[in-house]
């Protein structure tokens, strides 16, 4: 037994002479972080196309002081970035932990943590300065992320700690749908809308990041970045690291970001809406199946054949009826529904209006 127990510490402290080799050549090694939070804004004046909010923020930096704030928009254009920004700069490296609270969608967010974490640290009180000397609010931010999707009871419980502890914390509530936000919420809070990023700060963004990634790109690459990412730099930033793990020492073209994006080529959407308008049922299903078996989302295909029945020279009652299709296959898909049935009967939808025509 002894043996035995002398051979595992023998094991153990040759474990812990390896582990201390290791160590420090393992910490030399630099970590590994995704691009999108590697290139997140350090401070308010990073943010990107934002200029409302920007000003009204820098503002409010100034005086050391910021009202209760509610931020909305598309995903990916730089509402958690912004107010963590905001609060580096007034809280500091060191103070920044102990002063901003962020809750997440992730984490459970019913009446009870707004009756207990919530409550509990807005009532905390804080002193107005930092270790640095330099001026700093006697308040601390508590950072609702997706706040659209609390439960109703939670967002009243919240009314009232916005109230009786304005004197020490500061709310920050973030959401895509405004709308899911109570009236009495919105009424207490200054509103700012995120507006999708403009294609020409997008570009420029990704230019920037190329550049210091060293990394060997096209004008066609770009653009296909920011015509995918529809105005979220975020999806944007993400394509552009897998592009480029994709083609290491390679250069990115256009055609690897289409296959990361999951988008589908645009040949491939006109071989089907001329098929569905001028050939037979038995091409359109042999198209639909070929389609399937590619791996294409059907979500995908629905939307960019959107775009393509719009530009379509058909009358507008056509449109309305392929449209109001299109409104019911996208319901049935996220209710679950078979993906190639469900494109089948759009088709053919579309198949019966080119026909009238």
């Amino acid at each position: 037994m002894q043996a035995f127990l002398k051979g595992a510490t023998v094991q153990t402290s040759k474990l812990q002479k390896d582990k201390t080799k290791a160590g420090p050549s393992g910490e030399k090694k630099a970590k590994a972080v995704p691009w999108v939070e590697k290139y997140r804004p350090k401070c308010v004046d990073e943010v990107a196309f934002q200029e409302e909010v920007v000003a009204v923020l820098k503002k409010s930096l100034e005086g050391a002081d910021l009202p209760n704030l509610l931020f909305y928009g598309p995903p990916g254009t730089g509402k958690t970035s912004t107010i963590l920004a905001a609060a580096r700069e007034l809280f500091g490296p060191d103070l920044y932990r102990q002063r901003v609270l962020e809750l997440n969608a992730s984490d459970e967010r019913g009446i009870q943590v707004i009756r207990e974490k919530v409550k509990n640290f807005a009532q905390l009180t804080v002193s107005g300065s930092r270790p640095d000397g330099k001026p700093c609010p006697p308040f601390k931010i508590i950072i609702l992320d997706e706040a659209d999707s609390m439960t109703g009871p939670a967002q009243a419980a919240l009314r009232r700690s916005m109230e009786k502890e304005s004197r020490t914390t500061r709310f920050c509530l973030i959401c895509n749908y405004i709308s899911r936000i109570i009236e009495p919420l919105t009424s207490r809070c200054s509103k700012f809308r995120f507006k999708p990023l403009a294609n020409q700060i997008q570009e420029q963004r990704l230019l920037d990041i190329c550049e210091k990634e060293n990394l060997k790109y096209t004008k066609e690459s770009i653009a296909a970045l920011v015509r995918v990412s529809e105005g979220d730099l975020r999806k944007a930033i993400t394509f552009l690291q897998s592009a480029a793990r994709l083609n290491a020492d390679k250069e990115i073209t256009d055609q690897t970001v289409t296959e990361i994006a999951g988008v589908v080529p645009s040949k491939m959407i006109d071989d089907l809406f001329q098929t569905s308008s001028r050939g037979t049922f038995e091409k359109l299903e042999v198209v639909v199946r070929r389609m399937m078996e590619d791996g294409y989302a059907a979500t995908q295909i629905l939307n960019q054949l959107h775009d393509a029945v719009i530009e379509q020279d058909l009358k507008d009652e056509q449109k309305s009826a392929i449209a109001e299709k299109m409104a019911v296959v996208s319901k049935c898909l996220s209710d679950g529904a078979d993906e190639y049935l469900q494109m089948l009967s759009l088709c053919s939808v579309i198949m019966q209006q080119a026909s009238h025509g």
